[in-house]
């Protein structure tokens, strides 16, 4: 086999590896910041743990970029971090973290695993997939023996095999409703478990954004994840389910003291962001009821316009790192 064709690093390998690459240095710093203050031992652990992991990868990633003659990106780094700032989030909110972050990484990770086309980095991905499933075991099982881990709600056992023969199984607005279905509600503990977790995370990081802009956007986040949070804990009480999550603001400490820049914090808000809108999409496509649909959609239409926002900011600032892009024919004729 022709060795410049398999030994090619495509716009598939590139662009994968620089988002993780991105992504990875920002957990990086937030484990670095962790291990300063955690004092749970076992949350200690498998945050030490976490912090190795990524460092392996990022090594890992740096040695691709050059295999690949292409320049290491800047991520972020030591001036994006203040290690002898004051506690900000409690244990309980680092084990939630690290938890949660494992679903970015098993999506990040197998979608990485189905569009690469190099070997290395298909083999990269591979590995990162498997540790990651590991890890997210390891998180539930910690969440679970700390009484933290939120089930989602029982669901009454059928006696017999039925099939669909209601009009109503798609109505959402007009004529009666049919109880959620076990996948919808697995949707929304899903979201409400994480615009929770956003909740207090983008709370934490309104107390110490450095720019009044920054902490105007950060404001306005906490207020949109709460209010999607009560969307779909209200969905649930319909049906008389239990809550999908509980408010973790009192796991926020009293900070005003920025832990991270304002780079690294609006960053990490936009990955949120884009993370939630293809979390959304999905459960939309996957809700048959009519409301569910409109409700994920008008959600969905919010978010993006506050992703907007947030990529505004980043660029005003000059804080945007240039993704790999093809070239700009028509510049490279004139």
């Amino acid at each position: 086999m022709n060795n410049l064709y398999t030994n090619y690093f495509t716009a598939s390998d590139i662009s994968t590896l620089w988002d993780t690459y991105e992504s990875d240095t920002i957990i990086k710093y937030g484990m670095k910041h962790f291990l300063q203050h955690v004092e749970d031992p076992d949350i200690q652990n498998i945050l030490q743990e976490t912090l190795q992991f990524i460092e392996r990868n990022i090594h890992h990633m740096e040695e691709l970029f050059k295999k690949a003659n292409f320049h290491i990106p800047k991520g972020f780094t030591d001036e994006d971090i203040h290690l002898n700032a004051p506690r900000l989030f409690s244990d309980t909110l680092y084990l939630e973290y690290i938890f949660n972050m494992t679903f970015f990484m098993l999506d990040t990770y197998s979608l990485a695993l189905s569009v690469a086309d190099h070997k290395d980095v298909n083999d990269y991905y591979a590995k990162n997939l498997k540790a990651a499933i590991s890890l997210n075991k390891q998180a539930k099982e910690l969440e679970k023996e700390k009484a933290i881990y939120i089930r989602s709600p029982r669901l009454p056992h059928p006696k017999t095999i039925k099939f669909v023969e209601d009009k109503n199984y798609m109505t959402g607005w007009l004529g009666e409703r049919r109880p959620l279905l076990g996948i919808e509600v697995t949707n929304l503990v899903f979201h409400s478990k994480r615009n929770a977790l956003g909740h207090a995370i983008i709370t934490g990081f309104s107390q110490v954004a450095q720019s009044n802009e920054v902490k105007k956007f950060f404001q306005k986040g906490r207020d949109i994840s709460g209010k999607h949070l009560e969307v779909f804990t209200s969905i649930l009480h319909e049906d008389f389910l239990s809550d999908g999550a509980l408010l973790r603001t009192s796991e926020v400490t009293d900070s005003t003291t920025a832990p991270f820049s304002d780079r690294l914090m609006v960053t990490f808000v936009a990955n949120l962001i884009a993370s939630s809108i293809g979390q959304y999409s999905v459960s939309m496509s996957r809700s048959p009821r009519h409301d569910l649909s409109v409700q994920y959609a008008r959600l969905m239409a919010e978010v993006g316009k506050y992703a907007n926002e947030g990529m505004k900011i980043l660029i005003r600032h000059g804080w945007l790192e240039q993704p790999p892009m093809a070239a700009n024919r028509n510049d490279l004729v004139e």
